[in-house]
């Protein structure tokens, strides 16, 4: 599976020399493209293991027994690719949401309409906005 840092590798690798990414898109704009590539690959992770579910449940409906049903399940365990899907989401809307605000407060938008906006604290939005800038100055 790919995930969000592999994405964002790969998007780096592509900006062109003002950073403003491939064809002159915003870093708001890749995030969202990003996590549509991300939330592609996650649905098909779930997928897998859903089919992987059925088949244990057919397993252990037939009357095997749990050690012989999980003993046997090959990598990666469901609850594995469920962990991933789970942490790549977390990382690729994580991103999003920290680009969307930024775009935002570019627009001059408020921190306080944008904690609005977001139905979080404007202090949430504060540190979402303290970590662009530190990505800015790496």
């Amino acid at each position: 599976m790919v995930g969000a840092s592999d994405v964002r590798a790969s998007r780096e690798e592509d900006e062109d020399v003002t950073g403003t990414g491939p064809a002159g898109e915003d870093d708001a704009t890749q995030a969202l493209r990003t996590l549509l590539t991300e939330l592609d690959s996650c649905t098909e992770q779930l997928t897998q293991a859903r089919a992987r579910a059925e088949a244990l449940l057919v397993a252990r409906e037939s009357g095997r027994s749990w050690a012989d049903v999980v003993g046997n399940e090959p990598r990666p365990l469901i609850v594995e690719r469920i962990s991933t899907v789970l942490a790549t989401l977390s990382t690729a809307g994580h991103d999003w949401r920290r680009e969307q605000a930024a775009a935002l407060q570019a627009e001059d938008v408020s921190i306080n309409r944008i904690a609005a906006m977001f139905g979080v604290t404007r202090q949430r939005i504060s540190a979402l906005l303290k970590e662009t800038d530190a990505d800015t100055t790496d």
